[in-house]
């Protein structure tokens, strides 16, 4: 009987089984980040523990720096300060930190794939929930507590139980206009925000075949969003083409050792499996979420659904979104007012993200709306520096967007960049929870960088097929 990644990559890190029916698990990459190493740092220093295994872990700022301007002092001192505490941590445990002033910093999920620290067949954890991006490149990684980082930074292991594995394939081709971010709003539509608890997910089909690693990523970092663990694609010629030659990539004979045990990792074609669904390429719009879960979303030229449509237990979360969100069931989403577009994230932070933003303002001319506050950040200092190299900072500001220093900014607004009030912010981020981006009342709509870019040329939601007049 075959094997799935999953199950390959969790036997061979499995250290023992725990009488607690968990097991041990052996963690080959830890990211860390300001906000959830401090007191997991403390607890060592209480505890007069060492890090055993620094060259394993690696350490960014991403959530709190700001991207207006990074010069230090930060004006927020509590930034200031979380700052402060990571750079001593890492200076006395002798853990790379990836420093601003050496153009290395970005957010962790977007600078770890580029310096070729996660590789296929490997287990990475980090005190984030959208570790699961890593999942692209055939690993399997979670998302951890504080304490749990504590645990690694101490034994560079895991308690974990196994989980069971559902195959999600898409086959076929996209229609213009219809991008990876699509694909990952119609699945948790489909299977629901508490869909894949228990799971890890296996990515698979035509669809994900065909998809570039910066695609890949954006897909599996959106795993945890359907209550997934984690979320992977196999590894294949797309993935390999990726890491040569990056930093951390294996090099000359060690490169075609690591490429042949990288392909047994793949999932074997006979491969068992808890659950497989199966979804047609074709069938996906542009999406477009119009409450406080990543699953309520709809086609961007559909009506919002009724509560009646749903099972009888999700309704009252359906009416107090719309009673949050200040819409109506019936209503079309598109043509709704928004106040802030943002561009950017670890889903959605890449230099392919802006890319493809760009050829369209480049080719339609078009501008922000007057009433729209728009920002495009990107996620890395090298993705800032490849768009500037590229122009694309000055495509994105004479069309009236804010290009900013790198970050996750608006995404969770632990840092200046907030919504205010009710504003209404269309944006390529992860999550629309109440209260995300920063106001207790402010709204997020989810939906791809060119459906974001479509809005804040429109002013309110919009059709980016129409509005930048896509080619079919």
């Amino acid at each position: 009987m075959g094997k799935s990644l999953y199950d390959k990559v969790f036997d061979k890190h499995a250290v023992r089984k725990l009488d607690s029916g968990q097991f041990q698990l052996l963690m080959g990459l830890h990211l860390i980040h300001e906000v959830t190493s401090p007191q997991a740092f403390a607890m060592l220093r209480d505890r007069k523990l060492q890090v055993p295994y620094p060259e394993r872990t690696f350490a960014t700022c991403d959530h709190i720096i700001p991207t207006k301007s990074q010069l230090r002092p930060f004006q927020d001192d509590l930034a200031e300060q979380m700052l402060v505490e990571l750079e001593r941590n890492c200076d006395h445990y002798g853990i790379r930190y990836l420093s601003p002033k050496k153009g290395e910093q970005g957010i962790v999920h977007v600078v770890g794939p580029e310096l070729g620290l996660t590789q296929p067949g490997m287990t990475v954890c980090c005190g984030d929930s959208h570790t699961s991006t890593h999942g692209a490149f055939g690993a399997i990684a979670f998302g951890i507590g504080t304490t749990q980082v504590r645990d690694v930074l101490a034994t560079q292991t895991l308690a974990m139980e196994k989980l069971k594995v559902r195959r999600i394939e898409v086959n076929g081709k996209l229609r213009p206009g219809v991008y990876a971010k699509d694909v990952v709003l119609y699945v948790i539509n489909q299977l629901g925000v508490q869909g894949g608890v228990g799971f890890a997910y296996e990515f698979a089909g035509s669809t994900f075949d065909a998809f570039t690693m910066e695609e890949r990523m954006t897909v599996c970092n959106m795993s945890i969003e359907g209550g997934a663990r984690c979320g992977y694609v196999n590894p294949d010629a797309t993935t390999y083409a990726y890491l040569k030659g990056r930093e951390y990539s294996p090099k000359g004979a060690a490169w075609d050792k690591a490429v042949a045990y990288w392909d047994s990792m793949r999932s074997d074609d006979d491969a068992v499996y808890a659950d497989v669904v199966k979804y047609k390429a074709e069938d996906i719009e542009p999406m477009v979420t119009w409450g406080i879960t990543p699953a309520q979303s709809t086609a961007v030229n559909a009506k919002l659904p009724a509560p009646s449509a749903f099972p009888s237990g999700d309704r009252a979360l359906i009416e107090e979104a719309y009673q949050y969100m200040g819409f109506a069931a019936d209503a079309p989403v598109k043509g709704q007012k928004i106040d802030v577009a943002f561009i950017g994230s670890c889903t959605n932070g890449r230099f392919s993200d802006f890319e493809e933003v760009v050829k369209h303002l480049q080719a339609s001319g078009k501008k922000v709306h007057p009433g729209v506050r728009a920002l495009v950040v990107p996620g890395s200092q090298t993705v800032r520096q490849r768009m500037i190299e590229a122009g694309f900072d000055k495509v994105f500001t004479d069309a009236g967007f804010e290009f900013r220093e790198a970050g996750c900014s608006m995404c969770l607004a632990m840092n200046p960049d907030k919504l205010v009030g009710r504003e209404l912010c269309a944006s390529s981020s992860n999550r629309n929870f109440k209260g995300r981006q920063g106001s207790p009342t402010g709204r997020t709509l989810l939906m791809s960088p060119v459906m974001v870019a479509a809005a804040a040329i429109s002013g309110s939601v919009a059709d980016a097929r129409e509005v930048f007049a896509f080619s079919s």
